[in-house]
């Protein structure tokens, strides 16, 4: 996966869009306001951090070397993972609709509410 597969890809879900709060070299994508992606790329280094499940976050890290605890973000319910194609696309694409999920679950119950009417 490349950069633009990433971004393409977390854009694809419902009311989503990118956003540079921390500068031009992160790009953060967000759910009605809320973010669940962060991808940076620095040379040939290729990243997402993702919010997930801590439990499931934990076994995730265990399982995988290119997976870390979410770099300056929260360890406890954020993943960093590195694209360096020791996992599969459809793997990291299932950790985005995780996050994704998960974020959607927490919005105010009109913002959800309104997301799920939309499917």
């Amino acid at each position: 996966m490349d950069i633009n597969m990433l971004k393409n890809y977390c854009l694809s879900m419902k009311d989503t869009y990118e956003d540079y709060p921390f500068g031009e070299d992160v790009l953060v994508v967000k759910v009605k306001s809320k973010m669940f992606a962060l991808i940076t790329e620095k040379g040939n280094c290729l990243n997402i951090s993702l919010k997930c499940d801590p439990v499931l976050s934990h076994s995730l890290r265990e399982a995988h070397a290119s997976i870390t605890a979410g770099y300056h973000l929260n360890k406890t319910h954020w993943n960093t993972i590195i694209i360096d194609g020791s996992l599969p696309e459809d793997e990291i694409q299932w950790m985005i609709k995780h996050s994704y999920e998960i974020v959607v679950k927490k919005l105010p119950k009109p913002q959800r509410d309104e997301l799920l009417s939309q499917k």
